[in-house]
């Protein structure tokens, strides 16, 4: 690694990173998919929210969405941050927003209009069950600790949409309000979790960072939790492609740091691309939250390793160069006579890594690809300074 490079190779770094669709977001987990709000968010943001009962037929408005008419039954009570009306019912009956047509009871919740009154109405079905766990979700005006801990109570509730929901709850919190809640994520069957076929897929990588979160933690003393059952179940994994391995990848690193990335390395084979593409999102999360544990040196050159694969050298490029990882100059600019002969974005990404370089050897090998192919390198460097898809 050496010094920051200067402001106008920074400049073009800003621009290259643009390049890469799945950069790590700072503020929600990496492995878990497209995120929804939880029920508590949108209880909380809702300026009204009511019980209510469905009266079928459901419809087509005149904008082609499909809506129902509720009976309202009931206000539920609203946070103190909650902003609006908090008058008595607005009406007997509504009409609402559904995803599908509903029977039965139904969460209800309202926008607020311009006016200061109310706008437009969503439905969700709910029964009993479901209708009680909105009531008594902590409010998000609450410390995270304490949010966490009540919805790590409710993962993999017997109630799917619980379980979703208490998902969601995690699945949109920074990875440091994660870790502070080590000894109620503790409490759960996360090494059941991680290998049972039955969970949700989708979960699936959570519950393996979870599970190194709780082995870095040592947490319980009297029912340990280690990372042996991260190992077990990518070595299980038999080249069937599964989601979440890019989670279970992460807590590994998590828990074991230099030593994991060690048998993440020499697990890697040629004929396995997507392990790439995983191992790659796991080095993402890596420099961005384990610095402390797992040296960014040693991330560095994992991602220089990866960007001898075809299937990820572009993306593995630009990552280098947002690292300013200088050190692998010859071994990216080897790239665009290999693999980047056959994939443009390849080439796209050594010039906007060398472009970027600061180092006088950087000049060498655009001199010399110039010389060989000047149109190539031309329409490379341009195609480096705009975003996807230009």
């Amino acid at each position: 690694m050496t010094a920051a490079p200067p402001r106008h190779a920074i400049q073009i770094v800003t621009l290259f990173w643009a390049l890469l669709p799945a950069a790590i977001p700072s503020h929600a987990c990496p492995f878990c998919g497209t995120l929804s709000q939880s029920l508590a968010q949108r209880r909380d943001q809702a300026a009204l929210v009511c019980i209510g009962e469905a009266l079928p037929p459901a419809r087509r408005d005149a904008a082609g969405l499909l809506v129902e008419q509720f009976r309202l039954l009931q206000e539920l009570p609203r946070p103190a941050l909650a902003t609006g009306p908090a008058d008595s019912l607005p009406a007997d009956e509504i009409c609402a927003r559904v995803t599908a047509p509903l029977a039965g009871t139904a969460l209800l919740f309202a926008t607020a209009a311009g006016d200061g009154g109310i706008g437009d109405w969503e439905a969700l079905a709910a029964d009993e069950v479901l209708l009680g766990y909105a009531v008594a979700a902590p409010p998000t005006s609450q410390s995270s600790a304490i949010r966490l801990t009540w919805f790590a109570a409710r993962l993999e509730h017997r109630q799917p949409a619980i379980a979703e929901d208490a998902f969601a709850e995690f699945a949109g919190a920074p990875f440091p309000q994660v870790c502070e809640v080590a000894a109620a994520l503790s409490k759960q069957p996360l090494v059941d979790w991680v290998a049972a076929p039955g969970v949700d897929q989708r979960r699936r990588g959570f519950y393996g960072l979870a599970l190194g979160i709780v082995a870095a933690a040592g947490l319980p003393a009297d029912r340990p939790l280690t990372s042996a059952a991260l190992y077990a179940s990518l070595s299980a994994d038999g080249g069937d492609f599964r989601w979440g391995t890019d989670g279970l990848m992460a807590g590994i690193l998590v828990a074991d740091g230099s030593a994991g990335l060690d048998w993440l390395l020499a697990r890697v084979r040629a004929d396995r691309p997507v392990d790439h593409r995983h191992l790659l999102a796991a080095l993402r999360f890596a420099w961005e939250f384990l610095a402390d544990s797992l040296p960014r040196e040693r991330v560095a050159r994992a991602t220089a390793i990866l960007a001898r694969s075809p299937a990820v050298a572009a993306d593995a490029v630009i990552d280098l160069a947002r690292y300013a990882a200088w050190n692998d100059l010859d071994t990216v600019a080897g790239l665009w006579d290999s693999c980047g002969q056959d994939d443009p974005l390849i080439r796209r990404a050594v010039a906007g890594y060398l472009d970027a370089c600061p180092l006088p050897a950087a000049r060498s090998h655009l001199d010399r690809i110039g010389k060989l192919d000047p149109a190539s390198l031309a329409r490379a460097r341009a195609a480096a300074a705009l975003p996807l898809g230009n």
